[in-house]
């Protein structure tokens, strides 16, 4: 048919073009019919076909199932030899350091990839790779009411409660996280009698040997890392009302007296138990509730300081923070009926606290006419308050380098919507590399 077109064409060009001159481009004139060859006109029908000109070819038969089915597992096949063969020219130092990198929960699940991954927990240079890595949120251990041999664990990155066991603890006692550093956690029990340090992600335990000193009042404990080397290990120091105090140190697994408190420090210290020590450094800060003030000891140095510091006028529950190397307290500011929650910054130059922030109008509403009570459950940046009363009890987060106030959601046990009460508990900085 397109080869009639043509010659119709043609024949009809040759009949007009007498009474004009011709076209100087030949590609738009036929002038001699003999031009148009057979291979001319297959040569334009093919060109006709690849712009649509064949419209009578019919569509594409639809393949079959299995076909569809084997193509795609040809395409998954071809992209895991791909991706083994990366893998396989991966180098091998940098597995390690990528790893590192990565959340705390997702290395713990590469754990169960290979031998080779779950070994490389315990390895030097893994270690050296982690301690590398800043640790953007510290998580919170605590126990609950309900069971002291179970303890819970927050991701406040995920938004998670995790329940591991305290399986490592002796039987028949009761110990509580006081402190931490360096990945692990010390617990007290409520003798203060025995102390144990442990990881609660690896479950690595100790138990420290026997206080040189028997004291069995209630005492302040603190906890250090010393970072000038990997193999520095950490410091615990307990101290009491009476003034006596030790230290333990993990390198020499042994407890050592540090000297006498200076004169001008007045004996018997009122401690203030409700608020855990913070560490800035090698230095420890116990809070003081007559006189008010703080009271440090540096573990590198052995020098105590005093400072008399008086807290905000109607402050209650107020407890030491610590955010970026500043010197923080929380506390509930209560007048009247109205009750809320602030946070106060230490100014170096006056040594008086200054109201940065305070928790916003419309949550504290929900605490009016209520005698409500706050438990500081963690102190490194970021704040876990516990809020309770008898008809009410809540769990809320602030972020002091944001200045954010976010609400926890409801701790309950596994596999059951029984909800969990939180009893104490302390933040720490997940490791999947510390030994106690």
């Amino acid at each position: 048919m397109l080869r009639q077109l043509l010659r119709e064409l043609c024949h009809l060009e040759s009949h007009y073009s007498c009474s004009r001159s011709p076209p100087s481009d030949p590609r738009r004139s036929f002038s001699d019919i003999n031009e148009l060859t057979p291979e001319y006109c297959d040569a334009i029908m093919a060109a006709g076909k690849s712009k649509g000109l064949d419209s009578c070819k019919p569509p594409p038969s639809k393949k079959s199932k299995k076909e569809r089915n084997q193509r795609k597992v040809n395409e998954n096949v071809s992209s895991d030899e791909i991706l083994g063969q990366i893998w396989k020219e991966f180098p091998e130092d940098l597995f390690e350091a990528v790893i590192a990198r990565l959340p705390v929960s997702t290395v713990f699940r590469f754990r169960t990839v290979c031998r080779k991954w779950n070994s490389m927990l315990h390895s030097q240079t893994f270690s050296e790779q982690c301690s590398q890595v800043q640790q953007r949120y510290p998580w919170f251990f605590t126990i609950t009411h309900d069971n002291f041999s179970y303890g819970v664990m927050y991701d406040p990155s995920s938004k998670k409660w995790h329940h591991p066991t305290l399986s490592f603890l002796p039987m028949k006692i009761i110990a509580l996280p006081v402190a931490s550093a360096g990945g692990l956690v010390c617990f007290v029990d409520i003798g203060h009698k025995n102390f144990f340090v442990c990881n609660p992600l690896t479950r690595s335990f100790k138990e420290l040997p026997a206080r040189s000193v028997r004291v069995w009042s209630q005492v302040a404990v603190g906890m250090v890392l010393d970072e000038s080397s990997p193999k520095a290990g950490y410091k615990i120091m307990w101290l009491g009302c009476d003034g006596e105090c030790g230290v333990y140190d993990s390198v020499k697994n042994a407890w050592f007296r540090p000297g006498n408190m200076p004169p001008h420090i007045r004996l018997p210290l009122s401690l203030n138990f409700k608020s855990q020590a913070i560490s800035i450094g090698t230095r420890l800060y116990f809070m003081l509730a007559d006189p008010e003030g703080i009271i440090s000891y540096d573990m590198s140095t052995g020098t105590w300081k005093q400072f008399i510091i008086p807290s905000p006028p109607l402050v209650a529950d107020h407890a030491l923070a610590v955010c970026g190397g500043r010197i923080m307290l929380v506390g509930l500011l209560s007048k009247n009926a109205a009750t809320c929650v602030c946070i106060w910054e230490l100014q170096r130059m006056t040594l008086l606290w200054k109201e940065v922030d305070r928790m916003p109008n419309i949550w504290s509403m929900e605490f009016y006419g209520r005698h409500i009570k706050m438990t500081c459950l963690g102190n490194k940046g970021l704040l876990m308050l516990l809020l309770r009363s008898r008809q009410m009890n809540r769990v809320i987060m602030y972020d002091a380098s944001k200045r954010e106030w976010t609400k926890v959601p409801t701790c309950t046990v596994p596999y059951s919507r029984k909800r969990q009460w939180l009893a104490s508990g302390t933040a720490f900085h997940p490791c999947a590399t510390a030994v106690a």
